[in-house]
This record gives structure tokens, sequence and C-alpha cells, in this order.
């Protein structure tokens, strides 16, 4: 798994090139958000290990399985770690693919494995866990979330964007790393998330997928550009 940090709080974890996680730095610990792959857990420990500080609460984006595929295992190794997700992602954690009659009638796409852990709480946007605040992102799927660091402005949007071979809206397909366009739920309630993203004017960007960016306004505007372009024609 490869290690890298970005400004004083965030620690990006890799794992097979384009899947990430990330440790976010805070007062009495260690916040992970997603979980990566299943296997992810020797390496998410061992980096947190370097950094000497105990991973101490969980936070979800969303269900998919290469962003919970190492909650069982780390909830196994961290006795007493906080697992905090959405409030309406929680239901496709617990595998409940059902839809609200207010939500566009699509079936949720993309792997949603079995998982045993259950939350120790849920979330809704406008919440804060320490210095995170918590942003409604749907549109990946119905109930994913980002997190806004509220000290430096970094924006851990979870696969709202991915940056994969350059940067793309969720449900824009790019041939270089296709698969979270091919496993977005509903393409115009993903542009207007990330339009919404956009407004918050992040300082940095991070992603479940491809590189940290840097002042990344002018790379958002351009990709929810090339997504409506490309919306509007399906």
């Amino acid at each position: 798994m490869h290690v890298s940090t970005h400004g004083d709080y965030l620690v990006k974890l890799t794992r097979f090139t384009a899947f990430n996680c990330y440790l976010v730095r805070q007062e009495d610990g260690l916040a992970l958000i997603d979980t990566g792959l299943s296997g992810s857990a020797t390496g998410i420990l061992r980096a947190a290990q370097q950094i000497g500080k105990p991973i101490v609460r969980i936070l979800l984006t969303h269900a998919h399985a290469d962003h919970v595929g190492s909650l069982d295992a780390l909830t196994q190794a961290l006795p007493g770690v906080e697992v905090l997700i959405g409030a309406r992602e929680a239901r496709l954690l617990a595998g409940d693919l059902s839809l609200d009659t207010n939500e566009p009638q699509t079936p949720p796409r993309g792997g949603f494995p079995r998982v045993n852990t259950q939350p120790t709480r849920t979330l809704a946007p406008g919440e804060r866990v320490g210095t995170l605040e918590v942003i409604a992102a749907p549109g990946h799927t119905p109930g994913h979330i980002a997190f806004l660091d509220t000290r430096d402005g970094t924006l851990i949007a979870g696969d709202a964007f991915y940056s994969w071979g350059g940067l793309a809206v969720s449900g824009k397909v790019t041939l270089v790393f296709p698969f979270p366009a091919l496993a977005t739920w509903h393409k115009p309630t993903a542009l207007q998330t990330a339009r919404a993203l956009r407004a918050l004017a992040p300082a940095r960007l991070a992603l479940g997928h491809g590189p940290v960016l840097e002042r990344p306004l002018p790379r958002m505007d351009r990709a929810i550009e090339v997504a409506a372009r490309a919306f509007e024609r399906a």
C-alpha cells in the first residue's frame, strides 16, 4: 500500500494504484475515511502505526465494495472503533437496495457486499465529526456523502468525482478508468452534486480513485462542463 501525505492533516493510502482511502489527523486520533478493497486492513493498520496515532473512527462515503471491503476486518482489529455512515446509505450497507418514492427509480449499480458490521451511528448533512463537516453527495449512490475538513478546505469526496486519467464527474465514462462511471446510480443527480461540491470552493480534492488535486476549481469546472454535455446527449 502506497502512503502519501497532503497538507497537515490528510494521509492517502493507495492500493493497486487506483483505489484510495484516507487517514485524517484529528485531536483524539485518526479518522479513517473508507476502508478500501477486501484485504486492505493490514496496510491501513500499518500506516496508522507509522503515524503513531490510533484509528478512533471509520467514516464511510458509500457502501460499494471498494470502499467497505475491509470494514469487518478493521472493526475486528479495532474494538470500540466508531463506524459512521450517512443515514440513507446505511440501508445499502445493510443490503436494502430499495428506493424511496421521491428518488429516481433507477436501481443502484455496482457491488454492495454483505458486511457484518453495523454502524455505531448514522450521519446527516451539516453534522460535524470533529473537524469534518458531512456534505450530501448523492448520485453515485443514493446516500453518498462527502467530508469537508474545515481546517484547510480539503474535500474528501469518495466517488462523486474521480481523478484517475483526468478529473471526471461520477457517471462520465473515461476509457482510462471507466469503473466509477459504470457503477453510478443516477447521472443527473451526480451532476447536481458535482456542482454543489464545486460551490464549496475546496482548496484540495481527495477522491476514491486517482491523485489528490491541489487548487482543483478550474479542473472541477471543466469536468462539470464535459459531464453536462455528455449527459445531455445521453
